[in-house]
């Protein structure tokens, strides 16, 4: 009990639902109960049973709700323009790691388009996510929001704080902490119980911040709430008895009152990334990172399509067609769909992430008819109708970079049947060295809405070479003479060794992983090593068996076979690993089986990297496969590339202490990444590229002084949560089994690896992540297309879109070092440039860079340092 005579404190009563589109139920069972929430929603604002309503802080339920009843949508909508219902600011309530920031920038924008004419939200509402990137506060700043409502990976204890990303730029937070469904819930109860439930809720809070104001958020996953208004009247007899006054309220009225108390004292500064472990069910659940990996790569590989390939091809050379814009819009849609944490993480139930598959496989069907039509606009046509070419074909080699690129590329080819590939020339009619695989003979066939359907017996064939300087955002055109014979084929020696361009001599251990030896001498061993350990926990978090039997392969043949572009080690090898768990899941089990394993290490000639891909067919249950990358130059750190920063986090245990009182999550050293990490030092350096396996961590390596940077590649696991793990003591959702996440069957993992610190990280990132691409021209047409004007350099370019007003052009472009960079962006002629904010409205300087006289803007981009552009034609 308080003070009478103290002035009483305002907690301000949210009542809310959080709903997953798809979870523990598929999406079309949790659709049918939010329309009857909906419908309830609606009454009881209608009725006044309800003051006010907050719908969880995403659009999408207006879009699913609209496609079974428009009018129920059409309510909502008119309550959201009234200000009793608040929706957004998201379109949908993203994992906010595992997506890139383009993809969050896209999810932003499709919010305002959804919720045009309902009062949008303006709170960086995001509390349920399983942690939060260090560029979040940079990105809602961007929609000009500068606050933030949090809870997994807040500073435990601290109530307010002031977050910061590493560009500087800065959110008012407010961490939430555990919801509060039952607080207010009507359950049957005992005479009093409410009460005390009411009293215990304030007191907790009293304890967190003592002087308020306070936030209840009323309501939970998936229920609808019942006369709220009438349940906060009946609380406040307890409420006043605690000198609290108790409050219907909305989420902008709390930030307004929270901000202005805030004002009056000084708020703890956080930088960086949220994954701080909580206290009590506050969990970050760090194996959603590795979960359904197959998941994050088809993800990595759609957002790639969408995000550097579509749009800039779209915006460059079909800008006013509106039928391809709103094909976009329809993949972005699908995208989008896919990004909730439930989706994304892999911790839902075998239906859901079936789903998400087909959803996947319709972006991708999307994606290249689109860029094909984008092609054909800008006058290469890539159809391959009519007859198969028997002396001459081409190919055009497409680069999405904001610079001239060189890197290597793969093509697909179809001649006449007898006919293989005997020269490459290329844009400059120089031979090209080549690399030619024979596929066979098939009977291919096109069609389009101008030609009529073909169908022809083709010989395929594959090439690969490496392509020099392909122009910014253009193309080079690539001959290729035919002849009777195929090509000389590689050479295949037996030998487990090759000699990378720096002088390094990569040699295969018996474990299948490399030894490495320097020029200067120096020998790294286990570099890319591979094991597998027993993984007792669930979709939401790795357990270690009380008892582990750790595997690694064991090689049976190596090949070294070399071509005039690069030379690979084939390793043939078997891994060897327990079944699954034992039925006590204590154990792995005694009976084994053996998974064939393939890794090729590819050493392109003239590049410094070496290229992965490694190839396993899992028949096993509750494993976990990581990579291995040690050096010998530890620093105590490791960095990742995150949205648009790079990120550096300590090298730490793989796992702390086990908890030991309930409902508490073990420290773990797993940490997303966008697409590639870093560790070590000098020409120790390890840096790893791995597209769409975004879990990797710093660990302390078996040598004093010694550090691994650690990959995980795979984790099978068959339940969506359990109660009985050792490093999260207690459920993270309901334990329902799931087959599907075991990932049975042909798995296979790509990447890229260099040593030494010339490598840039972000450079390097994206040149494995968005590598070149190529496609045959159509038999009968030329490529008519010019070099584009726009070119980028000293930063990376990380958007070139229309602009969602249709006016002109967005460029993004990112310095996501801690470094300033010179960055030059040549704008085509003819174009007015203004810098704008995320949200592709006026920044607040309004600026309005000029070029100069060759047309080129310059300036010192800052660490971390963002610049979104706004072309238009004059």
């Amino acid at each position: 009990m308080t003070d009478p005579t103290t002035a009483p404190v305002e907690c301000h009563v949210v009542t809310h639902v959080h709903w997953d589109r798809e979870w523990y139920r598929p999406f079309e069972a949790f659709r049918a109960r939010l329309v009857e929430l909906a419908e309830q929603v609606c009454a009881e604002l209608d009725d006044g049973r309800l003051g006010s309503f907050h719908l969880d802080g995403q659009t999408i339920v207006l879009a699913d709700i609209a496609a079974l009843r428009p009018d129920l949508a059409d309510r909502l909508r008119s309550h959201a323009a009234a200000g009793r219902l608040t929706i957004g600011p998201w379109h949908v309530l993203a994992d906010n790691q595992l997506v890139s920031g383009e993809n969050l920038v896209r999810n932003l924008l499709a919010a305002r388009r959804w919720a045009a004419g309902a009062n949008l939200a303006d709170v960086g509402y995001s509390p349920d996510a399983f942690g939060h990137p260090a560029d979040l506060p940079r990105i809602l700043a961007g929609f000009g929001m500068d606050t933030a409502l949090v809870w997994r990976g807040a500073p435990p204890g601290v109530a307010r704080f002031r977050w910061k990303s590493p560009d500087g730029s800065e959110v008012f937070a407010v961490n939430q902490a555990y919801h509060a469904a039952e607080v207010l819930w009507p359950a049957q109860q005992s005479d009093g119980e409410e009460d005390a439930r009411v009293a215990e809720f304030l007191s907790a809070e009293r304890d967190r911040l003592p002087g308020g104001p306070w936030l209840l958020m009323n309501g939970g996953d998936h229920l609808a709430p019942s006369d709220a208004a009438a349940r906060v009247a009946g609380a406040r007899r307890a409420a006043e008895a605690e000198g609290v006054t108790l409050r219907e309220s909305t989420m902008q009225d709390f930030f307004t009152d929270a901000r202005k108390t805030a004002a009056q004292h000084h708020l703890p500064l956080h930088e960086g990334e949220l994954r701080v472990p909580g206290d009590r069910l506050t969990f970050v659940l760090p194996g959603t990172l590795s979960a359904r990996i197959d998941i994050k790569q088809a993800n990595a590989a759609a957002q790639t399509l969408l995000e550097r390939w579509v749009e800039p091809a779209l915006a460059l050379h079909a800008p006013d067609d509106h039928t391809l814009a709103a094909e976009l819009r329809h993949a972005w849609e699908l995208l989008l769909r896919n990004a909730p944490h439930d989706s994304i993480c892999g911790c839902s139930v075998d239906a859901v992430h079936r789903e998400n598959h087909v959803r996947y496989e319709r972006i991708g069907q999307i994606g290249e008819h689109l860029l094909q039509r984008a092609l054909l606009a800008s006058g290469l046509d890539t159809r391959l109708y009519g007859e198969r070419p028997t002396d001459e074909t081409s190919f055009a080699v497409l680069n999405p970079h904001g610079d001239a690129h060189t890197g290597p590329v793969t093509v697909e080819l179809l001649t006449a049947v007898g006919r293989f590939p005997a020269e490459v020339t290329g844009p400059d009619g120089r031979p090209v060295p080549f690399e030619a695989e024979d596929l066979g003979v098939e009977t291919s066939f096109e069609a389009d809405l101008e030609l009529l359907p073909d169908s022809k017996h083709s010989q395929r064939h594959r090439l690969r070479l490496r392509a020099h300087q392909v122009p910014a955002l253009g193309r080079g055109l690539y001959r290729v003479r035919l002849a009777d014979t195929p090509a000389v084929p590689a050479a295949v020696h037996d030998s487990r060794e090759l000699v990378l361009a720096d002088g390094t001599v990569a040699a295969v251990a018996d474990d299948a992983s490399l030894t490495l030896t320097r020029p200067d001498g120096t020998v790294l061993t286990g570099f890319g090593r591979l094991v597998d350990g027993g993984d007792s926990g669930d979709t939401y978090n790795y357990d270690p068996p009380r008892t582990d039997s750790l595997r690694t392969p064991v090689v049976r043949a190596v090949r070294r076979v070399v071509s005039p572009v690069r030379t690979t080690l084939e390793i043939d090898a078997v891994l060897t690993v327990p079944r699954s768990l034992t039925a006590d899941r204590s154990a792995r089990s005694a009976e084994e089986v053996e998974l064939p394993l393939r890794v090729n290490v590819s050493s392109w000639h003239g590049e410094a990297a070496l290229r992965w891909d490694v190839e396993l067919d899992n028949t096993a249950q509750d494993h976990r496969l990581r990579l291995h990358l040690p050096t010998r130059t530890g620093t105590g750190a490791w960095t990742g590339d995150g949205h648009y920063a790079l990120v550096e986090r300590p090298v730490t245990a793989d796992l702390g202490p086990l908890p030991d009182r309930p409902g508490h999550e073990a420290v773990c050293a797993a940490a997303p990444v966008q697409s590639a990490g870093a560790i070590g030092s000098g020409m120790g350096r390890v840096t790893v590229a791995a597209p769409g396996l975004p879990e990797m961590r710093g660990i302390p390596g078996a040598d004093e002084g010694t550090e691994e940077l650690v990959v995980t590649l795979l984790r099978s696991v068959g339940w969506l949560s359990r109660f009985d793990l050792r490093s999260r003591t207690t459920g993270a959702g309901p334990m329902l089994p799931t087959a599907d996440a075991q990932l049975p069957g042909r798995r296979t993992y790509t990447f890229a690896t260099t040593l030494g610190d010339s490598t840039d990280l972000a450079e390097f990132a994206a040149s494995v992540r968005v590598p070149l691409r190529a496609a045959q021209v159509r038999p009968g047409t030329e490529d008519r297309g010019a070099a584009h004007e726009l070119v980028v350099s000293g930063a990376q370019l990380t958007a070139l879109k229309q602009a969602e007003d249709g006016r002109g052009l967005i460029v993004r472009v990112s310095n996501p070092s801690p470094e300033p960079s010179d960055v030059r962006v040549r704008i085509p002629s003819g174009t007015s440039v203004a810098t704008c904010r995320l949200d592709e409205t006026p920044n607040d300087a309004a600026v309005r860079p000029l070029p100069d006289a060759d047309g080129v803007l310059r300036w010192n981009a800052a660490p971390f340092g963002l610049t979104t552009l706004r072309l238009t034609r004059v």
